[in-house]
């Protein structure tokens, strides 16, 4: 199957509607893909927390509108990067959304874990709690969204829960490029499934983004790797190499932690 990871540029500068419009754009020139990834929060930006209360929207606002059409158009399963949700309470969220070829919403997830400690998204934003995978027609893919990177444990939650790929849509800054590296190869290592990681670049909020969005195969192997500049990263991958891997080399039915409650003593 054939993966892209569309590296857009998020500006300041650029009004919200027109970088919708050129999103879905270049989604519609995917056709022949089977899954195309966009990266965080890149219509509104994700350290631009000043714009997120006049871009928010619901579920089916405009981004998912314009994705659902763009994804149709394609004829690929698209995982939309994360939109700024508003729910029908107030509360905001960072949420994912995932498309099938169809445009049909199969899935949204709510990102748990808020970057930010005592400001910004960790503050102005909600939580989700639910671990969330998507039967697609190529396998079972695992939502997860930037600073989940750095939580081990929610990934073994997706593997759990039938993920042989993991798409993750970031705004990692630049600043720690060498971590985003680092925690994406071992995701995919760790847990035996492709891990595509579509980051964000250009700048806003007054942070530059790191670029470099990467597909990475159940070895840990890099398969493809943009730069920082903006461009559609492609790669073909071949899940039956989930199943195989994972018999080669049995460390995931070989745990200990984590599969039933410790015994009280």
């Amino acid at each position: 199957m054939r993966v892209s990871l569309i590296q857009s540029a998020v500006e300041a500068w650029e009004p919200t509607d027109e970088r919708r419009r050129r999103v879905a754009e270049k989604v519609r020139g995917r056709a022949g893909d089977d899954l195309v990834v966009l990266p965080e929060l890149w219509t509104a930006g994700a350290w631009a927390y000043d714009r997120w209360d006049q871009d928010a929207e619901p579920l089916d606002g405009p981004t998912a509108e314009a994705m659902s059409a763009a994804a149709r158009h394609a004829g690929t399963w698209l995982h939309a990067g994360s939109v700024v949700e508003r729910d029908t309470d107030g509360t905001l969220y960072n949420t994912a959304l995932l498309f099938d070829r169809s445009g049909e919403l199969r899935g949204h997830y709510r990102k748990m874990h808020r970057y930010g400690f005592d400001t910004g998204e960790a503050t102005l934003m909600g939580g989700g709690h639910a671990v969330v995978t998507v039967p697609a027609d190529f396998g079972v893919v695992g939502l997860a969204v930037c600073y989940d990177l750095r939580f081990p444990e929610l990934f073994r939650g997706l593997i759990d829960a039938g993920a042989e790929l993991i798409a993750v849509p970031a705004a990692w800054p630049a600043a720690r490029l060498s971590h985003w590296r680092l925690l994406t190869r071992t995701r995919a290592l760790e847990e035996q499934v492709f891990l595509l990681a579509c980051c964000a670049t250009g700048e806003h909020g007054g942070m530059e983004q790191g670029g470099h969005s990467t597909v990475v195969d159940p070895w840990g192997t890099v398969l493809a790797e943009a730069d920082r500049d903006e461009q559609v990263v492609t790669a073909d991958v071949d899940m039956a190499e989930v199943s195989r891997i994972r018999s080669a080399l049995p460390v995931l039915r070989d745990r200990v932690l984590g599969l039933e409650p410790a015994a009280r003593r």
